[in-house]
């Protein structure tokens, strides 16, 4: 049961924070998966083939990759207020920038590029946080900041769609002038972020002294039960066996968001339908993704369990893609689409709420960027092998296939380690009796 003081500092701290960074994720998701759009006339004008796409968009995964962990490392050091102010700036110039490639290399360049440059916000953003909300409500809220990512697909895809009507203005294609004016909104709020957010509770001065005092204390409590099994440590956050697990568990829930992203406008375009379509089609699945994933998370909060919410989510989505794969109708594969995005929406707030229940301090960051930056390399591996099948095939349903049974795998391996924890708690027990 929930004191006065608990819901009212929750409320605040909710309203204050939760909407700022959806948007802010907003526009991130925006500008990651954009290309999925661009292609749809870009590889014609730029000659791309479907390897050649694939490639290029998965490569932005690599620069996560490499730069993940020492972002989240200094995001600690510094404060999310500076940090995330500079990592949204960076990557709305290079966004941007995307409008000037002019063949496969220059392609590759400034994904890899746009990638390094964002490395750090969404693990960031996890860590911060686990700064300001106690961890049994921290699922619910996870999937309203992660919300914003199909409420972009659901947004953006009309929006991306109209843009590439612009072809001709100015001399510039309309592939072109989706990058720069997308990127615009990244700029701005990289500056506004520096007045707006707030990077501790110590410094919420727009919070009561009562609430600060409780939320203070409450946070402090929960660090320092975590610290009681050592993890809280740079190395304690590398090293430790739960956050490979987690990480190859996300690999597969990412394999399956950035096939949506990369790929999913160009399996709706091939029944034949028109762009502005192929903009309004993709929408639909994105929204009732966000809906699905904000009862399913306040349900794992609820109960309490995150193990079986993570499981069944990935095989929804790989069942999801298993149809997909055979659909030739549009109405069959926009429910197989949806399908999937439920699926996977689903899976990520319980299994982000999981890494900040063992870990605190730099290794709450390090472990959190290393389970990201690893997990998300699904998001480069799944695009290109797709393509590649692709271009082999003349299908996509061979690249389905795999992303399935990518996701199948986190399910299993889900399993797997709750039952080692389990064991694990069960000996702790024992040994204490």
């Amino acid at each position: 049961m929930q004191t006065e003081i608990e819901k009212r500092t929750l409320r605040r701290i909710t309203w204050r924070i939760v909407p700022f960074i959806m948007l802010l994720y907003f526009i991130a998701y925006i500008d990651r998966v954009n290309i999925g759009f661009a292609a749809l006339t870009m590889k014609q004008d730029l000659g791309f083939s479907a390897s050649v796409l694939g490639f290029g968009a998965g490569i932005f995964f690599w620069g996560y990759f490499m730069f993940e962990v020492p972002s989240n490392i200094i995001l600690h050091k510094v404060g999310a207020r500076l940090w995330i102010a500079r990592v949204m700036v960076t990557w709305g110039m290079i966004s941007g920038a995307m409008a000037f490639v002019d063949g496969a290399t220059s392609f590759y360049v400034m994904r890899f590029l746009l990638g390094a440059a964002e490395a750090g916000f969404f693990p960031g953003i996890i860590l911060y946080l686990s700064y300001w909300f106690p961890a049994r409500h921290r699922a619910g809220v996870t999937a309203f900041f992660m919300a914003a990512a199909p409420l972009s697909t659901a947004i953006g895809s009309p929006i991306s769609a109209a843009l590439l009507e612009m072809d001709g203005v100015m001399n510039l294609h309309g592939w072109q002038w989706m990058f720069i004016l997308e990127a615009i909104p990244a700029l701005l709020l990289g500056v506004e972020v520096l007045s707006f957010m707030t990077d501790k509770p110590e410094k919420a001065k727009w919070l009561k002294e009562d609430e600060r005092a409780w939320l203070i204390k409450t946070m402090d409590d929960e660090n320092a039960q975590k610290d009681k099994s050592g993890k809280h440590g740079i190395i304690r956050g590398l090293a430790d066996p739960r956050v490979l697990g987690l990480a190859l568990i996300y690999f597969g829930t990412s394999a399956g968001l950035y096939t949506l992203g990369i790929w999913a406008p160009q399996i709706i375009k091939g029944l034949g339908v028109s762009s502005m379509a192929v903009g309004f089609l993709n929408a639909i699945p994105p929204i009732v993704s966000v809906v699905a994933m904000v009862l399913w998370s306040r349900h794992s909060d609820r109960t309490g369990e995150r193990t079986w919410h993570v499981i069944i989510a990935c095989v929804a989505a790989a069942v999801g893609l298993v149809i997909a794969a055979g659909a030739n109708s549009v109405v069959g594969l926009i429910a197989a689409l949806t399908l999937v995005n439920v699926g996977i929406s689903c899976a990520k707030p319980p299994l982000w709420s999981m890494p900040t229940m063992f870990l605190s301090g730099t290794a709450a960051a390090t472990g959190i960027a290393t389970i990201n930056s690893i997990g998300n390399l699904g998001g480069f591996v799944a695009p290109s092998v797709i393509g590649w099948i692709k271009d082999s095939s003349g299908s996509y349903a061979g690249g389905l296939y795999f992303v399935a049974g990518l996701l199948v795998f986190s399910a299993v391996l889900t399993l797997i380690m709750s039952r080692f924890q389990t064991r694990e708690q069960s000996q702790r027990a024992y040994q204490k009796a």
